[in-house]
């Protein structure tokens, strides 16, 4: 390890065994990693809703908005892309390109015009109320390199910590003819000359097929997209650290099989095919831990716990002592409480595939030498993660702020919907509430239809309170306002709902 390598770095580079599961059916490709037994990425991808990053379309400029430096383009999607003219920036540095290497853009209403046709490339997955984020700088992923037709730019990922080695890489890449930019990915990390000279090959004569083909076709028209999941874990995921990876599908084993052989035949001989009839993921209990991380609450091995929750602007995470009580004191507790939520909340990020901005409320510490430790903390177990990260200092209350690059939706988004009661709140109006609402809509069918006698069909729940602790309410509307109100059960109605009839 060179000198001066920091923690963090040493932690990505510190030996870790994977394990990849690839569970493929027609309707589905599901893909879990275990990192040292433990569950850290879970990829999910339907036949009706395939992910479109990465994917490259030929699309029609709708509308410039120079006061922001964007433009939306029409992909022929139901929603119009949004494009920054920083984009360039954004998509080099995702490839470990610091940002003091790149030009500024232009301001963009001297680059785009409305009606202009352009390629654009998906980075960001459509949100529930936005459209999908593009870059018109392309990047072809390969299995060592990052190709990027139109540059001349030579970068090496930043994961590649090694001076020496990151010195190797720009020169051997500099003596390769090419034609246009490459990044070297951290897959990329000691291999030789003819790995990247037959990775760029492959690069370019895909590169010249989508351009030849945007040459042919209209706006707004698909003209690549990405490789499928299980393809795409073998080409992201796996690597020297992979000790095995289980497919369960016949064919998918075979894509798989020829896939490596081709780019990486070391791993090959890992690549198992799983025949039995009992579910890849029961077999493996991966099913089981998939039902936990849709819980809000995440235990400690300590006994404290973290609260996950995710809101369109942000994820707050809070961090509770708990059951744990042990230490020399309070502090010394809060310590090591922190440090185990710190490693627990790296792996839950990655896991749940929460991007965006997150805020961690950190159980708060005096002494200043712990926030350091914990920062140092959370950076080491980040550097795990295949998204960007940028975290924050500790702030005086506790609060850890950082960002996480948001591709696709989180397994929270893509799992489940909006409640259909609570419209997404977690909750819902109380059996109480719910009896007072019907008092407040008898009174109003008393005001408007004059009504002395009036129907009322509740869930049974707010029924038995109306019979019972809260009769009062009948009481007041017969004794005081002259209306009499017969109540009827109705187990059909949800809790929220009722209905009056005079």
């Amino acid at each position: 390890m060179l000198a001066g390598v920091s923690d963090r770095e040493q932690a990505y580079n510190r030996p870790v065994r994977s394990v990849i599961y690839a569970n493929v059916t027609p309707h589905e490709t599901r893909v879990a990693v275990r990192e040292d037994g433990q569950l850290v990425e879970v990829l999910i991808e339907r036949a009706r809703d395939r992910s479109i990053v990465g994917s490259l379309f030929k699309g029609r400029i709708s509308r410039v908005l120079p006061g922001m430096q964007a433009a939306f383009v029409d992909i022929g999607l139901e929603r119009d892309a949004f494009l920054y003219v920083d984009d360039v920036a954004e998509a080099l540095e995702d490839e470990g390109v610091e940002a003091a290497e790149v030009a500024p853009a232009l301001p963009i209403q001297d680059l785009l015009r409305e009606g202009q046709e352009l390629v654009v490339q998906i980075t960001r997955e459509t949100g529930t109320s936005k459209g999908p984020r593009a870059s018109s700088h392309i990047t072809i992923p390969g299995r060592y390199l990052v190709l990027l037709p139109g540059s001349t730019h030579v970068g090496v990922s930043r994961r590649i910590t090694d001076l020496g080695e990151r010195d190797r890489l720009r020169a051997l890449l500099g003596e390769i003819p090419r034609s246009g930019g490459v990044i070297v990915r951290t897959a990329g990390e000691g291999r030789q000359r003819e790995d990247f000279v037959a990775d760029l090959a492959m690069l370019e004569s895909l590169t010249r097929h989508i351009l030849a083909r945007a040459e042919e076709v209209s706006a707004p028209c698909l003209l690549y997209r990405d490789l499928d999941l299980v393809l795409r874990a073998a080409r992201d995921l796996a690597g020297p650290q992979t000790s095995e990876f289980w497919v369960d599908d016949a064919d998918a084993y075979q894509r798989v099989l020829e896939f490596l052989d081709r780019v990486q035949p070391e791993l090959t001989p890992r690549i198992k095919l799983y025949r039995r009839r009992l579910d890849l993921f029961e077999a493996f209990s991966i099913a089981s831990e998939l039902e936990q991380v849709l819980q809000p609450k995440v235990w400690l091995r300590s006994g404290g716990s973290l609260v996950i929750n995710q809101t369109e602007a942000l994820v707050a995470i809070d961090v509770n002592t708990g059951r744990y009580v042990s230490g020399a004191d309070l502090e010394d507790t809060v310590f090591k409480i922190n440090l185990e939520a710190a490693e627990e909340v790296a792996r839950q990020l990655r896991l749940r595939n929460l991007g965006g901005i997150i805020v961690v409320d950190f159980i708060d510490m005096e002494v200043e030498a712990h926030r350091e430790a914990l920062l140092e903390k959370l950076r080491a177990e980040l550097a795990r993660d295949r998204a960007r990260t940028l975290v924050g200092p500790v702030g005086p209350f506790g609060l850890v702020q950082l960002t996480r690059k948001r591709t696709e939706r989180s397994l929270e988004r893509t799992l489940t919907q909006p409640c259909p009661m609570c419209s997404g709140l977690g909750r819902i109006k109380s059996p109480e509430t719910m009896c007072l609402e019907v008092r407040r809509a008898v009174l109003r069918a008393g005001a408007e239809q004059g009504a002395e006698a009036v129907s009322v069909r509740v869930h049974p729940e707010v029924a038995r309170l109306l019979n019972g602790e809260m009769r009062g309410v009948l009481d007041e509307l017969r004794g005081r306002h002259g209306i009499q109100v017969r109540v009827f059960e109705a187990p059909e109605l949800p809790l929220t709902l009722y209905d009056v009839s005079a």
